[in-house]
């Protein structure tokens, strides 16, 4: 067990259990819920003042937020909200953290914001792996080879998406590549903004290794159920284009390119099949209406990937 306690924060503002003590708080307000059911809060104390209080949103990503803010963040270059406090405890129900509150963040999709995100995610994937201690191997979701698997297990679920058919050749044969980055590991619209032009980049309790595809497939082209984006064929084009310049000559561009592509069809079906599921569960955080958004958003994306496929 690790803890942080900061003289920012009167004694006790946690409890033991783990809970946000109410009899030092003057209110709070729930911000989002995490996969465990526990929720993230911004809290006011008598004296104006505000934090963000983070219990541990999903078990499987025990102590990793910690290791980011320790070792990675501070070379990354992009803003992010500071750790006032903590603790990582082997009970995860124990486990918290308390961050700096940036105040409202604007999460709406623009070129601005996603070709900022894009040029600092070129920084942190050039760090070097080895130069880090306790690296954390895996995320929260299967690698791409396991998603290839599952969607070539499920090839007849999608024979309604257009231009997908001659692509099936091409993803059952590629070699994905091997290099692994420090990845963010859910690099979705929420979990950045610009705060007065400043990018800022929250939330790394998944950062693991993982090729670099996997952060600019969730800022590109993954949908999500709330925070909506209407990614087009330029853009996109130009996002990669952007990755490419930072990273320079190191990076066969085309070749790149044709693997980023298939990478992201691969994720997407697989997300097709992920949004099929909650939508026949009918029971978990997203709303219906939401998921079908979702679900309309990534076939418009896959389309335009598929297309992107047999030009290359």
């Amino acid at each position: 067990m690790s803890d942080h306690r900061s003289s920012r924060l009167p004694e006790g503002i946690v409890l033991g259990d783990g809970r946000l003590n109410d009899e030092m708080v003057c209110s709070r307000e729930i911000l989002y819920r995490g996969n465990n059911g526990r929720c993230v809060e911004r809290f006011y104390l008598p004296s104006g003042e505000s934090y963000i209080f983070k219990p541990l949103t999903n078990n499987a990503q025990f102590g990793k937020e910690v290791w980011a803010h320790e070792q990675v963040l501070p070379l990354v270059g992009a803003g992010f909200p500071k750790i006032i406090s903590y603790r990582v405890s082997g009970e995860v129900d124990l486990c918290w953290l308390i961050f700096e509150d940036l105040g409202p963040l604007s999460h709406e999709f623009n070129k601005e914001s996603l070709l900022a995100v894009v040029r600092s995610a070129v920084v942190w994937h050039s760090l070097p792996v080895a130069s880090f201690a306790d690296v954390p191997l895996s995320g929260m979701k299967l690698g791409v080879e396991e998603m290839r698997a599952e969607v070539l297990a499920g090839r007849e679920k999608f024979s309604g998406v257009g231009l997908l058919g001659p692509v099936w050749s091409r993803l059952e044969s590629f070699i994905f590549s091997k290099k692994q980055v420090i990845s963010h590991g859910d690099l979705h619209q929420g979990n950045y903004a610009l705060v007065d032009g400043r990018l800022f980049v929250l939330d790394w309790e998944h950062a693991h290794l993982n090729l670099p595809y996997w952060d600019l497939y969730h800022v590109i082209d993954m949908a999500h159920p709330v925070f909506l984006k209407k990614m087009t064929r330029r853009l996109r084009e130009e996002a990669l284009d952007c990755y490419l310049d930072g990273v320079g000559a190191a990076v066969e561009r085309a070749a790149f390119k044709k693997e980023y592509y298939l990478f992201a069809v691969v994720f997407s079906l697989w997300m097709l099949l992920l949004i099929e599921q909650d939508l026949q569960a009918d029971e978990g955080k997203w709303s219906n209406e939401q998921l079908e958004r979702q679900h309309d958003e990534t076939i418009a994306g896959l389309e335009q990937l598929c297309e992107c496929i047999l030009k290359s």
